[in-house]
């Protein structure tokens, strides 16, 4: 690739849903690949996302189909089970290291970032050894051919630098949220993502076996 032109531009609902899948292949690699219940719970996660969303399966499953069609997600069958399945293939289309693919999973599901937020929030996706591990990643990606995500302008009173990702649109009002969403909730969502995230998969593991029990 040449050019920042020749990154795909994803919708909201597209970079969503791209971003919990890249997500859920590492933090919760035994109920990966996703059904469409289990990725559409994950996608409307109340932590760990910006912005909330209540995305229906049809908003997912038109998103899944466009990604299809870019090549980045596929089916995923076998296993014995009648469900169909569906996994990323970013890291086939864009071949890179698992700490940068962290990186642009968090600029997805998150939105802007600076490289503390990085470090905290990478914990899960990628242990990085230091800030200085979180920063050269960071460097990499904007300086790649084509460059994966861009340093947003610092605002007065700002000290830390933030990024996000180039691919798909973002606008100053999605930062300024997100800077106040990470501080009301920083403490808590801690304490609370996982438990969330492996209640969402317990329950799409019972309606599994329920439709395979009883077909319905």
């Amino acid at each position: 690739m040449e050019s920042e032109s020749q990154l795909p531009v994803l919708s909201a609902t597209e970079q969503r849903v791209l971003g919990t899948l890249m997500e859920k292949s590492k933090i919760t690699p035994d109920y990966y690949p996703m059904t469409l219940n289990g990725l559409t719970a994950a996608c409307n996660q109340k932590t760990s996302r910006f912005p909330v969303t209540d995305y229906s399966e049809e908003e997912v499953m038109q998103a899944l189909n466009s990604l299809k069609g870019q090549s980045l997600v596929a089916t995923a069958v076998g296993g014995g089970s009648r469900v169909m399945k569906f996994k990323h293939n970013f890291l086939t289309v864009f071949p890179m290291s698992d700490a940068e693919m962290a990186v642009i999973c968090l600029l997805l599901i998150r939105g802007a970032q600076t490289p503390g937020e990085l470090n905290t929030n990478a914990n899960r996706l990628h242990e990085f050894v230091s800030l200085e591990g979180v920063l050269d990643t960071v460097q990499k990606l904007r300086f790649s051919n084509p460059p994966f995500i861009k340093e947003l302008e610092k605002r007065p009173g700002q000290k830390e630098a933030r990024y996000i990702h180039l691919l798909g649109s973002y606008t100053a009002r999605e930062e300024v949220a997100t800077e106040r969403e990470v501080r009301s909730t920083g403490g808590l969502e801690q304490r609370v993502v996982q438990l969330e995230s492996e209640l969402a998969e317990v329950k799409e593991q019972l309606a599994q076996i329920r439709r395979e029990l009883f077909g319905n």
